[in-house]
């Protein structure tokens, strides 16, 4: 095991023995092999630097590599944006350990070498972030690796393996350019994003919702402090947040637009279009902390006669986020709030049971201009996990899940 500590600012050599120059850079080529040190860059003080592909070097040790070429067969360097640099794009820098859902910051990176046909490849294992790496950092080219061997064997050991990593980079061109995936990004649940992005400088906040396709972008945002929402949001060109707010549910949408500035909020909503503008818009008419404010428009209600057969089949064919799926809002001929049916109850009952038989009792409701803290009594007395916002003909607008009003109370608190 070597550590990119020890390889940087080493002397190399070529194939008769010749000084060639010290490694000042260890280049990774991310879109052909992601953990393989790609080249080598060589600085040879007011002469050009050279680069050595890895197929190049026969051995490295602490402070040494060798070559297996003569210097005459090694490249001038010339700058690649695609490449990731070891000292610059790495040591010292913020990254995401995906599986420990937390930021830390890079002491070193653990190097393994591969032997194959008289060539020594280097490929990242792990990245330090814990004290042996540190130690190394300080204590380079004071005293001799065999020596700062010995005093980091005595210290905990803390690191990531590479394919956990993942890496912050506040240049959206090069973190194209790098093809570095943010997949596992996309996989972590939205709150331990929003909890790690918070840790972030508002530069790499961008970079993070930036890199993140437009549902996990949503979910993202949804989580995260309002005033953090606000302000990636007002940075993003109008149509880019008018597709992340499409993937949002409507009242979410709603409340990250109503605190932008009059100004960037006009020109998201320009961009939204079909029928969730048209609901966020209507969304916007209603006081924040109003029971309008606080509904979305997106509930499922179906007829009060229908069976529960025909109930079910039609939820399949819709386009239903079935994770918050809890409820089933009833209306009866003329269209009015005649009940809710919990899931559970729908799920026990036979194909032809109505749903007007599986509705809880008693029937509750409230207007739009019911203030947010008639909201939190009602579910606190009945114990709801949902409830029908209903307009004065009774005919149901918008549903409060009870989600929403924990994060009332948690944004009070």
């Amino acid at each position: 095991m070597l550590h990119a500590t020890e390889v940087l600012g080493g002397e190399a050599y070529d194939a008769q023995g010749n000084f060639v120059g010290r490694v000042s850079e260890l280049f990774i080529e991310p879109a052909d092999q992601p953990n393989r040190v790609a080249r080598y860059l060589l600085g040879r003080g007011k002469y050009l630097p050279l680069l050595a592909r890895h197929d190049q070097i026969s051995s490295v040790a602490p402070g040494v590599i060798k070559l297996n070429v003569e210097e005459k067969e090694l490249e001038h360097f010339h700058s690649n944006e695609a490449w990731l640099a070891m000292r610059k794009d790495l040591l010292d820098q913020q990254i995401i350990d995906t599986r420990g859902r937390k930021v830390v910051r890079v002491n070193d990176v653990d190097l393994a070498e591969h032997r194959t046909n008289g060539t020594v490849e280097l490929r990242i294992t792990d990245v330090d972030v814990g004290l042996p790496g540190a130690a190394r950092r300080l204590l380079q080219g004071l005293a001799s690796p065999m020596l700062i061997r010995r005093i980091q064997e005595k210290l905990p050991a803390r690191t990531i393996r590479w394919e956990f990593v993942n890496l912050i980079e506040p240049d959206p061109l090069r973190r194209v350019k790098l093809r570095i995936t943010h997949d596992k990004l996309e996989k972590m649940h939205p709150a331990d994003l929003a909890d790690i992005m918070e840790e972030l400088s508002p530069a790499e906040r961008q970079a993070i919702i930036a890199s993140l396709d437009e549902e996990s972008a949503a979910e993202a945002l949804a989580e995260l402090d309002s005033r953090l929402t606000s302000q990636i949001v007002e940075k993003m060109a109008p149509d880019k947040a008018a597709d992340i707010l499409e993937e949002m549910e409507p009242d979410e949408a709603a409340d990250v637009l109503g605190d932008l500035s009059p100004e960037v909020s006009q020109d998201v909503l320009e961009e939204l279009q079909g029928e969730g503008a048209r609901e966020v818009q209507a969304l916007l008419s209603f006081d924040e902390n109003s029971a309008g404010g606080m509904m979305t428009t997106e509930f499922v209600y179906v007829g009060e006669t229908a069976t529960r057969g025909e109930v079910v089949e039609w939820v399949r064919g819709r386009e239903i986020n079935v994770e918050q799926l809890d409820s089933i809002f009833l209306i009866d001929g003329n269209a009015k709030f005649a009940g809710v049916v919990p899931v559970g109850r729908l799920l026990l009952a036979a194909n032809d049971e109505p749903l007007a038989q599986l509705k809880s009792e008693p029937l509750v409701s409230v207007g739009p201009d019911a203030r947010e803290k008639e909201v939190f009594a009602i579910f606190d007395k009945y114990n709801l996990r949902s409830v029908a916002v209903v307009d004065v003909s009774g005919r149901p607008i918008g549903a409060i899940t009870v989600d929403d009003v924990i994060s009332r109370l948690r944004a009070s608190l």
